[in-house]
């Protein structure tokens, strides 16, 4: 018999983390599994807007009003991952009046506070944009950080008693009688917190009701289940910029199209995006055109963008769904409303429901919807808190600033803490003595780091996305190594090495798409830095070839291709003269 748990949560994007949050917090034994890290899917690939609802105002307004509803919770519970930037639907000559008013009209119909504002005062507030923007509509949109937003909730169900397992995908979906029973899974280093290079294993975990919350992957868990979940995917492209060009979120004011949106994020902005149906989620063409296109279509906005630096892309593909039969042709006509597919009603296999669609912004009623059906289903009479109670790091900002003068950071370094750790920046910034800055681009402290090493064992991506060190501007070409070395003596040199690797292939990655101009001598730089100083080129200590060390004492002669080794020695041309 394997382990047992009441309701178990497939998939740890946005809706499966606030899932697996309310179960625990109405007080029913709960497990996670992810395959990848918490927000491997959807969530860690959107640009971060806080919806206010006024993209959906004209074409679907029980979404609108759905967001602009969401959007004033989240901002209460969730207030270290928000930042109200505010935004504007931006008129160029071009566009339409007549869509215009509809947009004002029904951001007002669906309680969405809007205003006109004048192309002269809104290049008041966002001196890049084009001269001959000549109007806008403010609304109350937004940016927010997903990754540390599911991290709140995944870390919030586990202090209510809650057990996540991360790279653990699901191989199999246990039914016995037409009836869904659990699932099997392979943990990639064993459960708990993962660390590299150990072995992995393989745990039946059986439930009395299991949750299908994998968003664009959920037909592939349906297939497991032998029920038909037809989701679909769409990809998107999204290009981050070195700079915020804009301190607001920037919308086209046009019915639709792709490039058409820009997010101020932390440091950067990031450009969004197109809207194209795949088959597969996980294997789709990653174009160089649509990168083109979309900083070419988004300079008629914000001109400077056509010569500013870019420092990666990356494409994320949308859970969409609509009932069979409805044959909508366009995906970008498909709607974002979410679905609750009970197997039990559809196909006739019971304890099992699949949650598909919707939007991040809308996560936590998502999540509030399907709890109250897990709950139906068991029995169980507790009501919904999620809308009320704060994450961990929001709960009592208002005292925050008063209390980090303590710590003796830099005043920029202290409000980065202070904004991604929320509350929790007194208790995590006083446990390390020295804290030296670990990411420059980022702000990132050693406190932080080893914070995030605590919760996510030897897994630097994870570290990463709970704290943005390796997501600045150098993309981790001086900090990777340090985020390494703070594993150490906690984790040996295998160990590591591996979780090095792997970070430095993860960030490789994102900047295959944005290799010109600046950002192209940045990559050259990281490859010399790490190629000189760290051999990550050919290391004979990974490869175990034989190191040469005459070659160090011969110059020049000893490297070359066809000495007696083969291997390549970094000593330069001069070698030791």
């Amino acid at each position: 018999m394997g382990y047992e748990t009441t309701a178990l949560v497939i998939g740890g994007g946005s809706t499966g983390c606030g899932i697996v949050r309310d179960l625990a917090m109405r007080g029913i034994d709960a497990t996670l599994v992810e395959r990848g890290n918490l927000t491997h899917g959807t969530t860690g690939r959107m640009h971060g807007l806080l919806h206010s609802g006024g993209r959906y105002a004209v074409s679907d307004r029980a979404s609108a009003r759905e967001c602009i509803e969401e959007n004033r919770v989240l901002r209460e519970i969730a207030g270290h991952c928000v930042e109200m930037t505010g935004g504007y639907f931006v008129k160029r000559p071009e566009d339409d009046e007549e869509y215009f008013q509809e947009k004002l009209e029904g951001c007002l119909a669906c309680d969405i506070p809007a205003e006109v504002v004048s192309g002269r005062d809104l290049r008041a507030d966002e001196p890049n944009l084009a001269r001959d923007v000549e109007k806008a509509i403010r609304v109350p949109d937004g940016a927010i950080d997903p990754f540390r937003l599911c991290v709140a909730n995944a870390a919030d169900a586990e202090t209510t008693g809650a057990r996540i397992e991360t790279h653990a995908p699901v191989t199999d979906v246990l039914v016995e009688d037409d009836t869904v029973v659990g699932v099997e899974v392979t943990h990639e280093s064993g459960p708990g917190k993962r660390v590299h290079i150990s072995p992995g294993t393989t745990e039946e975990i059986r439930a009395e009701y299991v949750v299908n919350a994998t968003g664009a992957w959920a037909g592939r868990v349906g297939e497991l289940a032998g029920v038909d979940v037809e989701v679909r995917p769409s990809k998107g492209v999204m290009t981050i910029m070195n700079v915020r060009q804009v301190d607001s979120v920037i919308n086209r004011c046009r019915p639709k199209g792709d490039a058409d949106i820009i997010v101020p994020h932390e440091t950067t902005a990031i450009l969004g995006t197109t809207d194209e149906e795949v088959s597969d989620p996980d294997d789709y063409p990653e174009e160089r055109w649509e990168v083109d296109m979309m900083i070419d279509t988004l300079s008629e906005l914000v001109p400077i963008l056509r010569e500013a630096r870019t420092i990666r892309s990356f494409w994320g593909v949308r859970p969409l769904y609509e009932p069979p039969g409805t044959g909508t042709k366009d995906p970008t006509d498909i709607t974002r409303d979410f679905f609750l597919l009970d197997h039990e009603e559809r196909d006739g296999l019971s304890g099992f429901t699949s949650i598909v669609g919707g939007k991040f912004t809308t996560y936590r009623m998502m999540a509030e919807r399907i709890t109250d059906h897990i709950c139906e289903q068991l029995g169980v009479n507790e009501r919904c808190r999620t809308a009320e109670v704060a994450l961990p790091g929001s709960e009592d900002l208002a005292t925050l600033d008063e209390r980090m003068d303590s710590f003796g950071l830099r005043s920029p370094i202290a409000r980065r803490s202070r904004q991604r750790l929320g509350s929790r920046a007194p208790a995590v910034l006083s446990g390390t003595d020295p804290n030296p800055v670990v990411c420059d681009c980022e702000a990132v402290t050693r406190a932080e780091v080893r914070d995030a090493i605590d919760a996510s064992g030897s897994d630097l991506n994870a570290v990463r996305i709970r704290t943005r060190a390796s997501m600045g501007n150098c993309q981790g070409g001086f900090c990777c190594h340090r985020m390494a070395h703070e594993l150490s003596p906690r984790y040996d040199e295998d160990v590591v090495r591996a979780a090095w690797d792997e970070l430095v292939r993860e960030r490789w990655k994102g900047e295959r798409h944005a290799l010109w101009g600046e950002q192209l001598a940045q990559a050259a730089l990281n490859y010399a830095l790490w190629a000189t100083t760290m051999n990550v080129d050919g290391d004979p200590a990974r490869t175990g070839a034989e190191v040469d060390f005459s070659a160090f004492d011969a110059g020049e002669r000893g490297s070359e291709p066809g000495s007696a080794t083969g291997v390549a020695a970094d000593g330069g041309t001069r070698g030791d003269q």
